[in-house]
């Protein structure tokens, strides 16, 4: 889940070969790391962090080691906890209820910029937890498998790839991914998908299918609550052509998860990203300043604000940071699907937010499109949700 765009992922640039900090760092099968064995010791790791892992090393590469101020510091199970918003698509759909769990849904989106959503109509024993599992056995899958995968090209439908942005990052993160474009026609993109594990195909397109369709009922709710009925074909295109991207990410258990993050502080480019995990505890979300640990919820899809709808919303929803911990001695799965508008298409706040003549307020962000997000890109790292920030608009 990366300071990401729908569709194309963050890592703009090809993988850059990287060097090792720590001159003390052993590789399994190989001597003492020094100067010498840089190149080796930067392919060994450009492998990722699961072949690290299967290797059993006991200590991180330096690479891997964050500064001081940017570590966590403890371990995520140890951090304060957070049950989110529940908002109840069940209930939702109940007319009697609607304006109820509307309430509640605004109030997330203003407030926490995330929610739990629960009753969404995805089987959790089916197309859920078969997503989950081929995730698993694709990661659990050779590495020269898996590196069949691996691309320079950003707008390649299907990536494999390590880290967070890989051509930026001074450390890299404890993350292996798989990128699947699910754009719409779904059917035009499966077949680029990896044919291994043999039923990747099949499962991965009948859950982004059912992502999907979740999306299209949460955003659609989300513009009712905010007053906002999506005349400018916003609600026409998330609904129909849309971008939608799937990462899949694997974060294995680390020897030494204070020093590092699977994911570091970001905020997501799109409208709304749909989190599937396991049982595994990660994910932490800022709020008053603080990290708190989002506590799984079996069975419920995690969801947040991403950066189009801040701007498309002009303030009201917000796109909070947000990163991922690791731990010592369990693997963790999860699948974002990130929803937003075409590339081609430029985001600003709704006209309808904006009209004095209905008591709207002073703009707030420039207009926005994802080439100007790109050139963002290739002249900073990123992080800390400085892109947006970028987008603000001074008034008043």
């Amino acid at each position: 889940k990366l300071s990401i765009y729908s569709q194309i992922p963050i890592e703009v640039t090809a993988m850059a070969i990287v060097g090792l900090s720590n001159a003390g760092d052993r590789l399994p099968g190989k001597r003492a790391v020094g100067d010498d064995d840089e190149a080796a010791a930067a392919d060994y790791r450009l492998k990722g962090v699961r072949h690290l892992s299967d290797a059993g090393i006991t200590r991180l590469p330096g690479r891997y080691v964050l500064p001081a101020s940017d570590r966590p510091g403890r371990s995520v199970s140890a951090g304060t906890r957070v049950k989110l918003p529940v908002v109840d698509l069940g209930r939702l759909r109940v007319p009697s209820e609607r304006a109820a769990v509307l309430k509640t849904l605004e109030a997330a989106c203003r407030e926490f910029g995330f929610f739990q959503v629960v009753n969404h109509g995805v089987d959790v024993d089916g197309a859920a937890a078969r997503m989950l599992d081929v995730a698993e056995r694709f990661f659990e899958l050779p590495f020269q498998e898996r590196a069949r995968y691996m691309s320079a090209d950003v707008r390649a439908p299907v990536r494999y790839g390590t880290s967070f942005n890989q051509a930026n990052d001074a450390v890299l993160c404890w993350r292996d991914f798989l990128k699947l474009s699910c754009a719409p026609p779904l059917r035009d993109v499966v077949p680029s998908w990896p044919d291994s594990p043999a039923d990747l195909r099949e499962v991965a397109a009948e859950y982004a299918a059912a992502n999907r369709r979740v999306f299209v009922e949460v955003v659609e709710a989300a513009l009712e609550a905010m007053g906002v009925g999506g005349g400018d074909g916003v609600m026409e295109e998330l609904a129909t052509a849309g971008s939608h991207m799937m990462t899949v990410n694997c974060y294995p258990a680390c020897p030494q998860p204070e020093l590092t993050l699977g994911m570091p502080p970001h905020s997501d480019y799109g409208f709304l990203t749909l989190v599937l995990q396991d049982e595994v505890e990660g994910l932490q979300v800022m709020h008053g300043g603080e990290w708190l640990t989002v506590d799984p919820v079996p069975g419920s899809f995690v969801v947040n604000v991403g950066d189009h709808f801040e701007i498309y919303s002009n303030g009201r929803y917000k796109s909070v940071l947000h990163r991922v911990g690791v731990n010592s001695t369990r693997p963790r799965i999860s699948v974002a699907s990130f929803h937003s508008v075409g590339a081609e298409r430029v985001v600003g706040p709704a006209a309808e937010l904006l009209d004095q003549g209905r008591g709207g307020e002073p703009r707030r962000y420039m207009d926005t499109d994802f080439a100007t997000f790109l050139a963002y890109l290739a002249s900073a790292e990123g992080k800390h949700k400085t892109f947006l920030q970028s987008r603000r608009l001074a008034f008043g």
